[in-house]
Formats: C-alpha cells, sequence, structure tokens
C-alpha cells in the first residue's frame, strides 16, 4: 500500500467500522494533543481505551487507563499510537505476538515506521500512518470547512450536522 496517498474511501471505511480504540500514549494534560483526540473520538460516540503506564489506574476524560495492550478489556478494532516513530515497532511486535489482533493500526501526525507497517499488513491488520483520525473524521464529514479549513472536498450541499455531536456522520446522506 501506498502510504503516502490514502483514498478518501479507505480512511473513511476505517472511521465507519471502527468501534473501539486504544489510544497507545494518551495523556491526561489538557493541552497535549493526545487528550484532545481523545475527547473528540468520545464525543463522535468511539469507545476509547487509554494506554499510558503512568497513568494506569486513573482516569483520562472518565476512562480508565491501562498500564499496556494486553490489560484492555477486548481487542480494541484500532490502536491509535501516539509515540514516536521507533516506538511503534514495539507496540505492532506485541500485538503480533499477543494474538490479538485489531483491525487497524493507525499512526498519528509525524509518525511512520514502514517496517512495523508492513509486519501489520502481513498480518491482515490495516495500516495508516502519518494521519490524525480527528482531523481526517472532521475532513470527511464535512465539519473542518465550518472553521474555515480547505478539506479538499467540494461540495455545493451544507453537510447536515445533528444537534449536538455527530456520530461518525460520515455516512452518505439519503437525500444524496
Amino acid at each position: 500500500m501506498n502510504h503516502d496517498a490514502y483514498s478518501d474511501t479507505y480512511i473513511k471505511g476505517i472511521l465507519d467500522e471502527v468501534k473501539t480504540v486504544a489510544m497507545v500514549g494518551a495523556s491526561a494534560n489538557s493541552v497535549r494533543p493526545s487528550y484532545f483526540v481523545l475527547k473528540y473520538l468520545l464525543s463522535k460516540g468511539y469507545v476509547v481505551w487509554p494506554i499510558n503506564p503512568g497513568q494506569a489506574g486513573k482516569e483520562i476524560l472518565g476512562q480508565k487507563v491501562y498500564a499496556s495492550l494486553d490489560d484492555l478489556p477486548a481487542v480494541p478494532d484500532m490502536i491509535d499510537i501516539f509515540r514516536n516513530s521507533d516506538a511503534v515497532g514495539q507496540v505492532v511486535e506485541q500485538v503480533l505476538a499477543s494474538e490479538r489482533l485489531p483491525k487497524v493500526i493507525w499512526m498519528q501526525l509525524s509518525v511512520r515506521n514502514e517496517d512495523a507497517a508492513s509486519r501489520a499488513e502481513d498480518a491482515g491488520i490495516k495500516v495508516v500512518m502519518n494521519r490524525c483520525p480527528k482531523i481526517e473524521y472532521g475532513r470527511l464529514s464535512g465539519e473542518i470547512g465550518w472553521a474555515g479549513v480547505n478539506s479538499k472536498t467540494l461540495s455545493s450541499k451544507r453537510p447536515s450536522l445533528k444537534s449536538g455531536f455527530q456520530h461518525r456522520g460520515l455516512s452518505e446522506s439519503k437525500d444524496g
């Protein structure tokens, strides 16, 4: 797979399919990107399990923090990695050794590890590198356009935003 360019269909398919997310490197610090991505994903209806050994047993945004992927109550659909590129190899190795395979391994902005991506894909896991699910969700749902950001998605129709927060609002509307 070309990890320099993902189709909107590929990203949208992942965001629509995923229900549970393990966030490796979640932070309790409200100014850290992992904190506001966790908050955003929760607001969209995803179940998010923060992984942070230093915060294990505590809560971040009301979610119990786990020390490792092995401690989770179930296999997550997606593992969102907020660690540096070198640490990704260890995370993927842990996942593959456990045989508790997620559907997706997602590496955050500026995080890339081609070798780890290849090993995950060989095991049947979809991989996204150097992207943020919060940004991609906002771009594909039309939310990001409301903030004045060019989403590179042209439409003459306003996005249909429900009152409050959307929940996986990426599906096509009935009226086209």
